[in-house]
């Protein structure tokens, strides 16, 4: 294990995980909205956010995928010392982390099965920009419409139609996230 995997966590536990918590459960609870989050400081080429969200959500019961650029060595120890997460191949992942491309074909993630739509996947998904603006969101815990960045717009949209099965995002880019929930309409431009 090298030297970079001890730092990088969570100074402040407690207190840093409940912010980072509820920015993610705000995200969720509004898709599109952009949520700022701190305390993380992982190796490359993980962001700020990806490393908040892993700190917060992930724990030694949560098998964690990690896709393309982001399964490292250094990413791994990380992972190993900070958060003791099992890394495991797609089809058992309840959460996976990558860029878009790297996560492709998404059919390979869990969508839960109909008496348990709860058991399906949630992607963490770095982007090269996250900001509002691009594709147009509807549905749940959004009032008339809101604008995210969103690559693959036809793979959303063909999750949403698998509604209440289909996998959720969390999106992720310097110290910001928002979320996509299998619940929200997805519009191109």
């Amino acid at each position: 294990m090298n030297a970079q995997a001890l730092s990088g966590g969570f100074a402040e536990a407690p207190l840093q995980s409940a912010r980072a918590f509820r920015a993610v459960m705000e995200a969720m609870a509004r898709p599109g909205t952009l949520h700022e989050v701190t305390g993380a400081a992982p190796p490359a080429p993980l962001s700020v956010a990806a490393g908040v969200v892993l700190l917060t959500l992930c724990d030694d019961t949560t098998p964690l995928h990690l896709a393309g650029a982001c399964d490292t060595p250094a990413l791994r120890d990380w992972v190993a010392f900070h958060i003791g997460a099992p890394l495991v191949p797609a089809p058992e992942a309840q959460f996976a982390l990558g860029r878009w491309a790297d996560l492709m074909p998404v059919n390979r993630f869990a969508i839960g099965q109909p008496d348990y739509p709860d058991r399906s996947a949630t992607l963490i998904v770095e982007m090269p920009d996250l900001r509002a603006g691009g594709a147009r969101l509807t549905g749940p815990g959004i009032r008339t419409e809101a604008r995210l960045t969103l690559p693959g717009v036809a793979a959303h949209q063909a999750n949403h139609a698998r509604f209440p099965l289909g996998f959720d995002l969390i999106l992720t880019g310097d110290s910001r996230l928002a979320a996509l929930p299998r619940s929200t309409r997805v519009e191109a431009e």
